[in-house]
């Protein structure tokens, strides 16, 4: 009997080696003399396609359970349980999002050893490109460029079709921070909404995230020493420990912030405690903390749930109103930056240390704007000191 071809009892199987591993396969009928010589045509063939590189499994065993589990389907499912284990929940709904709208529908069920570079390539630039931005496309195809990795694991000898596909990105824009006469406007208004307000001109004068400002404890402020330690984020209503560890860290307070969270305290200093669970940066680990939160919003007097809420309740319409415009609340950081730089004497350490940021260039790269009407007037200052 020709190599690749083995009875059992009365049944025919046929095995070979397919992407380094051994593969069997039933042969319908009976172990027929004539079923037997079709098995080892059916190997002489599988054996050529192999080498010449055209075999397709599915054609030749469309039946065989190897059919599911090499589906990119599955190894999409296999990412993800990866993935929820190693990923906060929020940045997991936001990949998982990605897979279901863009790549699953397309090629969840081709087998992955199928899928072809030129195929890829023309589904990124004919169907993503012209109604995604390029970061939201660079971002799923390296989702799907992940996805392979671990379709690798299993075939060792398999290409990769998303190798050599680039998505280039345009140059960045530029911060765009409130300057003194918008964040005046942006801190007046409707009384009414004091605690909004008071949220406004700490973030604008403190630096957080807007997680982090949610977040924020009053079991985490020190009024008497002016300070405040960020230790936790807040993203849809999942409590989490900050960005990174270096965003774990305590701000001494401008008095502007101070001033805010004094302004604060009568609303909520003196709420009931609640219990709440912050998922540590293992995105496993539960830990329960019982907190009063700093800033609540004004028309229930409950904890901001995410940031989201503030902007479709409060902050767009505020900046309508007061006549400034649209940028989202996170600017409140961009500006905090800002007008630090423009005083042109607070060291760069310092700022990143404030806001938690690894290095002085990523403080350059992200808030390096400088708003000339707000900052001191260098040119004079130059020539006073150049003078002999």
């Amino acid at each position: 009997m020709a190599d690749g071809v083995e009875v059992r009892g009365n049944r025919v199987r046929v095995y070979f080696r397919y992407q380094s591993e051994r593969c069997r396969e039933p042969f319908p009928g009976d172990a027929t003399p004539e079923n037997i010589a079709q098995a080892e045509r059916l190997v002489g063939m599988i054996k050529y396609e192999i080498k010449a590189g055209t075999f397709s499994y599915a054609r030749h065993f469309p039946d065989s359970p190897k059919i599911k589990t090499n589906t990119l389907g599955h190894y999409i499912d296999l990412w993800l349980d990866i993935k929820r284990n190693e990923m906060a929940p929020s940045g997991f709904r936001t990949y998982k999002s990605k897979i279901e709208t863009h790549i699953r529908p397309r090629w969840g069920n081709s087998q992955a050893d199928s899928i072809d570079h030129l195929d890829l390539q023309t589904w990124v630039q004919q169907t993503l490109m012209p109604k995604l931005h390029n970061k939201t496309v660079r971002e799923i195809v390296s989702i799907l460029r992940q996805v392979f990795v671990i379709y690798r694991t299993r075939n060792r000898t398999a290409h990769d079709p998303s190798e050599g596909i680039v998505v280039r990105l345009p140059d960045p824009d530029e911060a765009d921070p409130f300057d003194r006469d918008e964040i005046a406007k942006i801190l007046s208004g409707d009384e009414t909404k004091q605690q909004e307000l008071n949220l406004a001109k700490f973030m604008i004068w403190a630096g957080p995230r807007v997680s982090e400002a949610m977040a924020l404890a009053w079991d985490d402020v020190d009024l008497k020493a002016g300070t405040v330690k960020f230790r936790r984020s807040q993203v849809r209503g999942h409590y989490k420990v900050t960005k990174t560890r270096r965003s774990t860290r305590e701000v001494q307070l401008l008095k502007p912030a101070l001033e805010a969270l004094q302004a604060q305290a009568r609303f909520t200093a003196k709420r009931d405690p609640i219990k709440i669970e912050v998922t540590d940066r293992d995105n496993k680990t539960i830990k329960r903390q019982t907190v009063r939160f700093v800033f609540h919003k004004s028309t229930t007097n409950e904890a901001w749930t995410s940031s989201d809420v503030l902007i479709k309740t409060w902050w767009s319409k505020h900046l309508e109103d007061v006549g400034v415009r649209y940028r989202g609340p996170n600017n409140c950081r961009h500006t905090y930056a800002s007008q630090m730089l423009s005083t042109g004497v607070v060291p760069l350490d310092w700022i990143a240390d404030q806001m938690g940021h690894t290095s002085t260039a990523m403080i350059w790269r992200h808030y390096g704007k400088w708003i000339n009407k707000d900052g001191p007037d260098m040119i004079g200052l130059l020539d006073r000191a150049l003078q002999p």
